[in-house]
């Protein structure tokens, strides 16, 4: 449903429902016990290829209005009122922080900073570039892994929800990450034209 008022959601950052993010723990631990990163590169492309079969005959005027959805798992309650350039804008930060994190990771650096999910919502004011750079950062971040010699690194960063990350722990993340906000266009889309 599309709205003309901001509803009252939970604050940014403030997560997931606890059993919800239990689950999500469990899941992300069996991924990283039985992936690799052409796995997860695979899982990443894939989800791209439907992110971008979503936008083929999308209506780009459409854009920028900000829709109401039910919450799909794996997504902040707050992120429900999101339009779709919204959405790109807020994927191409999640990428810029991968590459930064992975990049830090991978030198034997600790990264600067916290993580934190209430630092990475989008504008409301995100217009349709921000496809382009969502497209441009995922190509960031493929280049940045595959020049990764080994994602195993001995240093470590703090997830919100998931704790300390290797570099393949936060690679890990990427295609799931998009998954999750797939799900969210999907919803956003139909919400468009209901």
């Amino acid at each position: 449903m599309t709205t003309t008022t901001q509803p009252k959601l939970a604050p940014p950052g403030a997560g997931l429902p606890r059993i919800e993010l239990f689950i999500a723990r469990i899941l992300f631990g069996i991924r990283l016990r039985t992936g690799n990163r052409d796995a997860f590169t695979t899982k990443f492309q894939a989800e791209r290829g439907r992110i971008r079969e979503l936008l083929r005959g999308f209506d780009a005027a459409t854009g920028s209005r900000q829709v109401l959805i039910r919450r799909p798992p794996g997504l902040e309650d707050s992120s429900r009122n999101w339009s779709m350039w919204m959405t790109f804008d807020h994927l191409r930060i999640i990428h810029g922080q991968f590459i930064r994190i992975i990049r830090a990771l991978t030198s034997g650096e600790v990264p600067e900073g916290q993580a934190s999910t209430a630092a990475v919502k989008p504008s409301p004011d995100a217009d349709a570039s921000a496809v382009d750079a969502y497209e441009s950062s995922c190509e960031a971040l493929l280049a940045v892994v595959a020049a990764a010699p080994d994602l195993q690194t001995t240093v470590r960063f703090v997830h919100p929800w998931f704790g300390p990350l290797n570099a393949f722990g936060w690679y890990a993340l990427a295609g799931s990450h998009l998954a999750i906000h797939r799900v969210q266009m999907e919803r956003i889309i139909a919400g468009l034209s209901a």
